[in-house]
């Protein structure tokens, strides 16, 4: 069946795969806990163009795009636990693909470095799936 190569789970790329989707796992989880729980204070330091007087108004979008990195990290981390490297890896290439668009969203839309914080270290995963 065309696209079902097998997987070595255990080489080395598989392992820098899993550790690269960890680390997109972690900042989407960091993402959460900002946007849900320290929007409004922490969320002045971050944000220093955005009029002070916003935040809390915005909190509940905010809170709502916390969310929905929450699920996507959701989905990231269940790709880890997949016993099947084939099926694992095809999760995960769709919660990657999701997260490099809304990277790239981002970045056109509010700010350049969302792409390299947000996007990058998903597309490089992705890249990497390819090379499997």
């Amino acid at each position: 069946m065309p696209g079902t190569k097998a997987f070595n789970t255990d080489s080395k790329m598989y392992l820098l795969l899993k550790i690269l989707i960890s680390l997109v796992i972690l900042l989407h989880l960091y993402f959460l806990w900002f946007e849900m729980f320290a929007w409004t204070t922490r969320g002045k330091k971050v944000f220093k163009k955005f009029p002070p007087e916003l935040f809390e108004p915005t909190r509940p979008m905010a809170a709502n795009q916390g969310l929905y990195n929450g699920f996507l990290a959701a989905g990231l981390g269940w790709s880890l636990f997949l016993g099947d490297g084939i099926w694992a890896t095809r999760i995960a290439a769709f919660f990657l693909c999701c997260v490099v668009i809304a990277g790239v969203f981002g970045a056109l839309t509010a700010d350049r470095k969302i792409f390299y914080i947000q996007a990058l270290p998903a597309l490089l995963a992705l890249i990497l799936i390819n090379f499997m």
